[in-house]
């Protein structure tokens, strides 16, 4: 074999291999921001429903402020929950917010049951029913979001997903977790 044919050879296989190198790369720098944008995505879709249930509080707390007037600190504490979450910046302020809202709601709708009146007005059942589905809606988008996260989590973990998260800068994306006011069941008083 003649010398310029081993230095062809050689060159052919230098490049392919660089092509191929290439094209793991690209292709991990593209699988790398695709799992961060799914994460984002998940996010906002769970930012979405969010944003429904606080639309609906307001009208959910001036039906039973005409039936519930003592109910005072449960109304506060859910306009308070409510801006909370408004003013939060991360993800971890927003779901300790919109978990602090949780136990407030399940309070409240544990109110109908010592308000009849409340109970059978057509307003408080509509938004009661137009409520619960959003609260369904809004556990699986947290669910959709959580498995974005981990998704993306597991791929930075480990190499060579951890090489291209650093050229990217992708970080670790946080877990939507309950608070701890969302773990305990609502008192009921008489």
């Amino acid at each position: 074999m003649s010398a310029s044919k081993v230095l062809l050879f050689v060159f052919v296989a230098i490049l392919g291999g660089a092509v191929l190198m290439g094209g793991c790369a690209y292709s991990g720098y593209r699988g790398t921001i695709t799992k961060d944008e799914a994460v984002k995505s998940a996010w906002a879709d769970v930012e979405v429903v969010l944003k429904r249930r606080f639309d609906l509080i307001p009208n959910i707390v001036e039906t039973v402020k005409g039936y519930a007037k003592q109910e005072k600190d449960l109304l506060q504490g859910i306009a308070d929950a409510r801006a909370n979450y408004t003013g939060a910046a991360s993800v971890g302020e927003k779901a300790k917010a919109a978990g602090a809202l949780d136990g407030f709601l399940s309070r409240l709708l544990v109110i109908q049951e010592r308000y009849p009146e409340l109970k059978s007005n057509q307003n408080f059942r509509d938004l009661q029913v137009t409520l619960e589905g959003t609260e369904n809606r809004i556990g699986e988008m947290r669910k959709k979001y959580n498995d974005s996260a981990k998704s993306l989590n597991e791929y930075i973990r480990a190499f060579p997903g951890s090489l291209y998260a650093s050229w990217t800068g992708v970080k670790p994306a946080e877990y939507f977790q309950a608070g701890e006011e969302a773990k305990e069941a609502p008192k009921v008083k008489f």
